[in-house]
């Protein structure tokens, strides 16, 4: 089974076995078509919703040797790291702002561009380049009452040891914040 969904979740959210999502994309063919066709088609002709239509693609992509855990559909690498707050998506946005005054880099690669800090109704976001070629994004939403998610998101990196580098690194970084709150 490939990384990031179990057969059971896969199962409970989309009312199909794992081994019937995998039939019905051998009766499509779809080894032959490129990630955004299988999605719609896993969506409008499976029944998927919008999320889960990309969950199954990706999956199934892993599953058939066309990508590996963390890699998008353009080759690339990404990792994510997630939080959860207690207060506000303004608390969250600065708690974030507070952990990362005065940086001028991250794991010794310089920011090359932003910070970029911005909002929604829904949303607050603060995103940088990184000299590497790679960058974050920090997506912070309310996940409940009195309680935010915050995420990480670092893109654009070049190999699977990239992305376990910086999960590690991501990681430490937060339970460092967390403990000097």
């Amino acid at each position: 089974m490939p990384q990031g969904v179990s057969p059971e979740s896969i199962a409970k959210a989309t009312g199909k076995s794992w081994d019937a999502w995998l039939a019905f994309y051998e009766t499509m063919d779809a080894a032959s078509l490129p990630h955004t066709e299988i999605a719609r088609k896993t969506h409008e002709d499976g029944g998927a919703t919008g999320w889960w239509s990309q969950m199954l693609t990706v999956a199934y992509e892993q599953h058939i040797g066309r990508r590996i855990p963390g890699q998008d559909c353009d080759g690339e690498y990404s990792v994510s790291i997630s939080k959860t707050l207690n207060g506000s998506m303004d608390f969250a946005l600065q708690w974030w702002l507070d952990a990362v005054e005065g940086l001028d880099g991250f794991s010794d690669v310089s920011i090359s561009r932003g910070p970029d800090v911005s909002e929604s109704a829904k949303w607050r976001y603060w995103r940088i380049g990184l000299a590497d070629g790679s960058r974050v994004n920090v997506n912070i939403y309310e996940k409940a009452p009195g309680k935010s998610g915050l995420g990480i998101q670092h893109e654009k990196l070049e190999s699977t040891e990239q992305i376990e580098h910086w999960r590690a690194w991501w990681k430490q970084f937060l339970a460092k914040a967390s403990n000097q709150r």
